[in-house]
């Protein structure tokens, strides 16, 4: 019997029945990789949803970008809302690497930005991989990167019982081993504090509070707390605790490791001395020399990541372990689960040119005596490594890649939508005026007010960001609402747009790669595709398909594609395009289903932080209140005096909390 229960109002329809039968009978045969052909918004998760389920193995889904991989998540948490699914990509919210410029003779120091509340999810995959069967991850590429022993970050997790015997200063040692801190202000994950007999400990993985109350020696009671409101909302009896960083290192390995940097520096030093590179040698003695030296006195330096060979005894040229390493493997120590690789055309090349670029910057690094050559080793995989790290795989994809065509061994088509939603009808018109014609801007415009008159929305494809600006531009001077959207906007800004454009704030969406895949916007009634004639990335058959693509959630939906010729990659699209038409329209003839547009909610990560910024704001004036009311000036002049304070210490999120309860309190002042 299967670990998961899919839990959906649905049944699978059209052609997913088929698809889901053909690939599960693929995993039956031992298929190592299948495809999941399917038309943009036939169901692919909901299909991927129903192979997890009949499996009933752990899952890995890897999507090409962070946005795409949230969305993911949130389907198949919608699915699977009984088990455990995480989303797991690259914590940094900012993250220059270092790296030396030969030209110019710069070294450019590693600078990062780390997201609390992403490194608090990673640590939530990887300890429900530990610790139960029924686990989902949805990851983007950076599951393929360096992440720290499973055995040793297992090894070291402390389970922490009621009734245990409690010996405080063992225990608080104990805690700052396995990297806690701890603090006497407010609790954030990987943080404790001692408060009178009693410890709190906040879980590097979710933001509730377990507090141990101590009596006689032992652990009388464990209570969970809510972190802001400070309920209890729950007492256990028991919980496991794991260590606050993924790279965990036993002290007497740690020992061993640096003295193998140590013997590795000496064997560099003396091959740089050898070739006259006497400056390059100083460089490294003394970078080096000062790392091991913070290592011994805290533990950590900075490019700690870079000794990771030595760190965790590998040999030279051996791959390190990564999230994939953390997932169930079988008695002969194969991959025991399964992946989804979505989006393949985009994944599938992000995945095999990981490795080449970090290896380019880190030789250089190595050539220079920034670095040992062992830094080398701190990497992730390549591509035949990857492969080898996983179990069976489904690409899925509305344009299956090369890669994908020549060694799939079974591939599914899903071509019928469950709304009866047919591909738009895809016209072609000129790009230059000619006699009547006004040109491919004026016209699209035309056809744009059209459509913005019955209620829907229209979205234009430029082929560069500057034309894209410079389009929507025009189009605001012609009174019509319109936004550019591209790489250069930043992603909750981006989202922001497409909402708002959803909403109807904006009735054409300029755009210029952005407008491919990850984007599900039913309200789309036209779509146009300018100077649709010149072929390369942006206009190949997969960029056009996908495009094309975007306007197949409404039955109303129509492309235009402006060109002067008919390209190669203009007549695959087109040609394909029709194709699923036909199958399409034959399948609704024959079932008598009339196309229905789909109805999606509009919703966007902006409303879960408002909502959660909101909920702490109005927390914090449940328990302030009657303070308030006792001196309203002087509790206002000491939420003044705490909101500078933190924004001179850069914490803009609680200037922000302390902001928003300062203008409510004044308001109610007023009244």
């Amino acid at each position: 019997m299967s670990v998961f229960k899919l839990q959906s109002k649905y049944k699978p329809s059209g052609d997913q029945g088929a698809a889901i039968k053909s690939l599960a009978d693929g995993f039956k045969k031992g298929h190592k990789m299948q495809t999941l052909f399917g038309a943009t918004g036939t169901g692919k998760t909901f299909t991927m949803a129903n192979l997890i389920e009949k499996t009933g193995k752990a899952t890995l889904v890897i999507a090409h970008n962070k946005t795409l991989a949230a969305q993911l998540a949130q389907e198949f948490k919608n699915y699977f809302p009984d088990h455990a699914v995480h989303y797991f990509v690259s914590y940094y919210d900012y993250y220059q690497p270092e790296a030396y410029v030969v030209a110019s003779d710069t070294f450019i120091e590693k600078e990062i930005l780390i997201n609390k509340e992403i490194d608090m999810l990673r640590h939530a995959s990887t300890q429900s991989l530990l610790s139960r069967e029924d686990v989902i991850i949805v990851a983007s590429v950076s599951c393929i990167y360096g992440l720290g022993s499973p055995e040793e970050y297992k090894r070291f997790h402390k389970h922490i019982r009621a009734g245990d015997a409690f010996n405080r200063a063992e225990f608080l040692k104990e805690l700052v081993s396995i990297f806690y801190e701890r603090t006497s202000a407010d609790l954030e994950p990987g943080k404790f504090r001692v408060v009178g007999p009693t410890l709190e400990i906040m879980s590097v993985h979710q933001e509730l509070v377990y507090r141990l109350e101590i009596l006689a020696g032992k652990i009388d009671r464990i209570l969970i707390l809510d972190a802001v409101s400070r309920q209890v909302l729950e007492e256990i009896s028991d919980f496991f605790l794991f260590p606050a960083k993924h790279f965990v290192t036993a002290p007497e390995r740690l020992e061993q490791a640096l003295k193998d940097i140590e013997q590795e520096l000496r064997g560099r030093l003396i091959e740089l001395k050898e070739e006259d590179m006497l400056l390059e040698a100083q460089r490294l003695e003394r970078r080096t020399k000062y790392d091991l030296a913070m290592i011994r006195e805290v533990g950590y330096c900075n490019g700690i990541e870079n000794y990771s060979r030595h760190l965790s005894g590998g040999k030279p040229g051996e791959p390190q372990d990564t999230l994939l390493s953390y997932f169930p493997h079988d008695k002969d120590g194969n991959p025991d689960f399964l992946t989804f690789i979505d989006e393949s055309h985009m994944t599938i090349p992000q995945l095999g040119g990981m490795y080449n670029g970090d290896q380019a910057r880190k030789q250089n690094l190595v050539a220079h005596g920034f670095r040992l050559p062992s830094a080398k080793d701190n990497r992730p995989l390549q591509f035949h490594e990857f492969l080898d790290r996983v179990g069976q795989m489904v690409f899925v994809s509305a344009t299956p890649g090369k890669y994908e065509k020549e060694h799939a061994q079974n591939v599914a088509e899903q071509i019928i939508r469950p709304t009866g939603l047919i591909d738009p009808e895809v016209t072609v018109k000129p790009v230059v005026e000619a006699g009547e014609y006004p040109g491919q801007v004026f016209d699209f415009i035309s056809e744009a007010e059209r459509v913005i008159e019955g209620g829907g929305r229209a979205m234009a494809t430029t082929l560069t960001k500057k034309m894209s600006e410079d389009l929507s531009e025009f189009l605001k001077d012609r009174k019509i609402n319109a936004v550019y959207l591209h790489s250069e906007v930043d992603t909750i800004e981006r989202i922001e747009i497409i909402s708002d454009f959803r909403r109807g704030k904006y009735d054409i969406l300029v755009g210029v790669n952005l407008l491919r895949e990850g984007l599900d916007m039913p309200e789309v009634e036209l779509i146009g595709i300018l100077d649709a004639d010149k072929e390369g990335f942006l206009r190949s058959e997969t960029a056009l398909i996908q495009t094309i693509g975007r306007a197949a959630r409404n039955a109303k939906g129509r492309v235009f594609l402006y060109a002067d010729r008919i390209t190669n990659s203009m007549q695959a699209a087109i040609d394909e395009t029709n194709r699923r038409r036909g199958i399409q329209e034959e399948y609704n003839k024959k079932h008598g289903i009339t196309p229905q547009t789909i109805i999606k909610n509009i919703k966007d990560i902006r409303d879960e932080i408002e909502s959660k910024h909101q909920k702490t704001v109005e927390a914090s004036l449940a328990t302030e209140l009657k303070e308030f009311e006792k001196n309203p000036e002087k509790f206002l002049k000491k939420k003044e005096k705490a909101m500078n304070e933190a924004v001179a210490e850069l914490d803009f999120e609680t200037a922000a909390i302390l902001r928003d309860e300062i203008f409510a309190l004044r308001k109610k002042m007023s009244r």
